[in-house]
């Protein structure tokens, strides 16, 4: 099953009626139809109001909520309201609270503050989604369903322990398996009984946090113990409705690059990815730009739903700047580019009381709509309607791939060496914006993902090999394809176990190269790299590189490893493997990449535009449309590369004519170029 079919992009969002009397909700619906809003989420956090009591459903409100949506022909994406406890079941089953890392049971309030393991949480939770499918299945204004709410935590409680143990048992099968893959022979771990193994937590393996423990190994499990625990509360819930409703689309809201859960576990149990988008407004565009692209790869390059970003401003952080105008369309036709049908919010009104009163709103405690960020809105609404469904189901066809494997942010950042500086999102982003701002369109994948679609793959910090992955990366190499790893990539097999041979282990043969030392300094130690055309510098671990067979193509220049390699080349049949031995800082790495990007044609004609951002999609006619997004302040002159017609302005460019972007301005042009799918599936990017 995929997304809902939609004749526009979907544009509206979360809505809480629940809190408003109906004159309240008379005026709303009027300014949502003013902003061309015509999808609202509601019922996220609705539980209370829906089950007043252990026996008792009251769903008069929701009635209401969904006939008026009909009425006003609009359509409704209704959530199952879990994702916060009504205080009767917090009360009258205390073990459904959380026990925290700390190892205390937590009383009721706040949210997500439910015990996965708990059987009460999930009886009430899967009772709840059933009662609401039963009843609104076959409603009109029923568009998708949405559970829960941005899951995430973990519980430490004695069910969870119990469940762990479950858990494991299915994973490794016997202790002896288990003592082997923990290395439990350290420190005399060895178990000889499944109750003796407690949870990793701060009573137990760790110190100073959730990321200092001793055994790698147990806390690496609870990680992905706590995604299936999580994971089974959402496929419970579906399977209920599903009992009553066969066909509607069923997701939940995720949160691009969040530690805590694996979302590539999740992706086969969502009918279509959706998330909530909420970057600092001072980051680099290509950060919200990667979690668009992490998204759109959990379900094989399909579109996601952009379920959720602020109008103006957050309210979760301690600073909550403003979007400033423009900002706004832009972002929105950001995560079009990248792969979204869908453009949603939170919040289409704003809460009176509680943490997210001033969070920013379509409507806000006024309900005026001569205000700035009102008539944003309802420009971009106007903008979307004229668009109509030109974007929808169109896919990315990228032949750059990123790869990006939960267990190696987990492995890593939990390593006690050789440096805790090293945090992998941000290494990561710093290959995957220096691919972007070439103009390289990139997928963002998991490592089990075929690579066969790909020219280029990037594999920054890789810190766990696991599989036949080794063996596929250097097949692609030998038809011809370039793979980039960098330092602290294939330390670890997938239990975090070193392996046994050269560094950097199963990649040492396709590298070319053998790594017996590495150094590791504070942020504020810099040294100098030598690129040959570029001399730039470097940070926190340098591997000291003994080629075997590789071709030094930057060296080092202080310390007592000066004049030794920094970056590698090794020509593997018709293809090259490049390794980056440090942490090298961004014109480092974009030069590193554009040289990687260039062997195969893929550095984009507006590379040397920094602050223009290009996107390419294909729609499901072969329409091939090329998005252009100026994140400056001032205008950007460009040359049309190809004929294209405007779809947000009707304009004919004709190649080589100028072209010009506004300040944060936004051009969809559809190409006089067709593209024919192969056999395979796979794009076929000629023209005809």
């Amino acid at each position: 099953m995929t997304a809902p079919r939609t004749p526009k992009i979907p544009y509206g969002g979360d809505y809480n009626p629940e809190q408003w009397p109906e004159e309240v909700q008379d005026d709303d619906h009027r300014l949502f139809t003013r902003a061309g809003v015509d999808t609202l989420t509601v019922g996220v956090f609705a539980w209370s109001l829906t089950q007043p009591g252990p026996d008792t459903y009251d769903f008069s409100v929701l009635d209401g909520v969904l006939a008026r949506a009909a009425d006003e022909r609009r359509r409704v994406c209704l959530a199952t309201g879990t994702a916060a406890l009504p205080p009767w079941l917090a009360k009258r089953h205390p073990e459904v609270n959380r026990t925290d890392f700390e190892g205390r049971r937590h009383r009721y309030g706040q949210r997500h503050n439910f015990c996965p393991s708990s059987p009460e949480y999930r009886s009430a939770a899967s009772a709840l989604a059933a009662r609401l499918a039963e009843r609104y299945a076959d409603h009109p204004a029923l568009l998708a369903w949405h559970i829960n709410n941005e899951y995430g935590g973990a519980c430490y409680c004695d069910l969870c322990a119990d469940a762990f143990r479950v858990w494991l048992r299915a994973r490794h099968g016997t202790l002896d398996a288990l003592n082997d893959a923990w290395w439990t022979t350290f420190w005399s771990h060895r178990y000889t009984d499944w109750d003796q193994i407690e949870p990793p937590s701060a009573l137990t393996e760790h110190w100073r946090g959730p990321d200092h423990t001793a055994f790698q190994g147990i806390t690496l499990d609870y990680h992905r113990f706590t995604t299936d625990a999580l994971l089974g509360c959402f496929t419970a819930e579906k399977d209920a409705i599903r009992t009553h409703d066969p066909d509607t689309p069923v997701t939940t809201n995720l949160m691009g690059l969040y530690r805590p859960l694996d979302y590539h576990r999740w992706a086969p149990h969502l009918d279509f990815a959706s998330w909530d988008s909420y970057p600092p407004l001072d980051a680099p565009p290509t950060r919200p730009a990667l979690g668009h692209d992490l998204m759109r790869g959990l379900k094989n390059g399909a579109p996601f739903w952009l379920m959720e970003q602020t109008p103006s401003t957050t309210a979760c952080r301690d600073v909550n700047p403003l979007r400033r105008p423009g900002e706004l369309r832009l972002a929105t036709w950001q995560a079009v580019a990248h792969g979204a049908d869908a453009a949603l919010y939170f919040q289409l009104r704003a809460s009176r009381g509680a943490c997210e009163k001033y969070h920013g709103a379509v409507i806000g405690h006024a309900g005026r709509a001569d205000t700035r960020v009102f008539g944003e809105v309802a420009e971009l609404g106007r903008e979307l309607a004229d668009l109509g469904d030109a974007t929808l189901g169109a896919r990315t066809p990228a032949r750059t791939a990123l790869l990006f494997d939960w267990d190696s942010w987990w492995a890593l950042e939990i390593s006690d060496g050789p440096s805790r500086l090293v945090r992998y999102p941000d290494t990561v982003h710093a290959y995957y914006r220096a691919a972007r701002e070439a103009g390289a369109d990139v997928d963002v994948v998991p490592v089990t993902t075929d690579l066969t679609p790909y020219d280029v793959v990037l594999a920054p910090v890789l810190h766990l090999v696991k599989d036949d992955l080794a063996d596929r990366l250097t097949a692609l190499t030998r038809r011809g394809g370039t793979v980039l790893a960098t330092f602290l990539t294939a330390r670890c097999d997938e239990h975090d176990r070193a392996f046994l041979t050269d560094v950097p282990g199963p990649l040492a043969p396709l590298m070319g190269v053998r790594i017996d030392e590495w150094d590791a300094r504070p942020q504020d130690v810099v040294q100098p790299v030598d690129l040959g055309e570029l001399r730039t510098t470097a940070r926190l671990v340098f591997e000291i590189v003994q080629p075997r067979g590789a071709e030094p193509v930057g060296t080092y220049g202080a310390d007592f490893y000066a004049g030794t390699p920094a970056v590698t080349r090794h020509r593997v049949g018709a293809g090259e493997a490049w390794y980056v031995a440090t942490a090298l800082d961004q014109p480092g790495v974009d030069h590193v990449v554009r040289r990687v990007l260039a062997r195969h044609g893929l550095v984009g004609p507006y590379a040397g535009h920094p602050a223009v951002e290009t996107a390419t999609r294909v729609a499901p006619d072969g329409a091939r449309l090329l998005f252009l997004l100026n994140h400056a302040p001032e205008p950007a002159a460009l040359t049309a590369h190809a004929t294209a017609t405007d779809l947000l302005t009707g304009k004919r460019f004709d190649e080589g004519e100028p072209l010009t972007l506004d300040p944060f301005g936004v051009r969809v042009l559809r190409l006089q170029q067709t593209v024919r799918p192969r056999s395979s599936g796979t794009p076929d990017l000629r023209r005809k």
